[in-house]
């Protein structure tokens, strides 16, 4: 009885993971180091916020995330400037960024956690930062401050598309 109940129990477990989807991790190159991320989960949190924060954008004209900013890297300057941004997002944005509905402060903490954990990979890698990716993210925040404070962490939100794009483009795809 006792090893049926157990072969069935181990059917079951079998079936349903070959039903459930892998989680699928991302390795981002970061020149002289890698770290993983979850990709799709971080668009997946971003697409639930992204029509609040652009809704509430009332500075149209101004923009903070350019995509050249984020092209425009020096060579070995991705993992810098990847963690400047990381660290903006974390300390500047999330923390300012405030929405009256549940699921949407859900997943605007998981977006801030998942950064939190990238930066504490990126750690890791020792990147130097040179003079001119300080001057890029430098920019981004004197932008930033120019606007009301709830405002700029609106823009910025609804701007991480822009991020997340320039992530992806980093990417070697694995399967975890």
């Amino acid at each position: 009885m006792m090893k049926m109940l157990l072969a069935r129990s181990l059917c079951l477990l079998l079936l349903l993971s070959c039903l459930s989807e892998p989680v699928e991790s991302r390795t981002l190159n970061l020149n002289s180091c890698s770290v993983s991320v979850h990709t799709t989960e971080l668009r997946t949190h971003y697409t639930d916020i992204r029509s609040n924060a652009i809704e509430g954008d009332s500075e149209i004209g101004v923009r903070l995330l350019n995509k050249s900013l984020m092209k425009q890297v020096q060579d070995g300057q991705k993992c810098c400037l990847l963690r400047l941004v990381l660290r903006f997002y974390v300390e500047r944005v999330f923390s300012n960024y405030a929405s009256s509905q549940p699921q949407q402060q859900r997943h605007t903490s998981a977006l801030a956690n998942s950064f939190v954990s990238i930066r504490r990979e990126i750690h890791k890698c020792h990147c130097q930062c040179v003079e001119d990716t300080q001057r890029k993210i430098d920019t981004v925040h004197a932008e930033f401050i120019k606007l009301e404070i709830s405002q700029a962490a609106k823009k910025a939100v609804g701007e991480l598309d822009t991020v997340l794009e320039w992530m992806e483009g980093l990417v070697l795809k694995t399967r975890a």
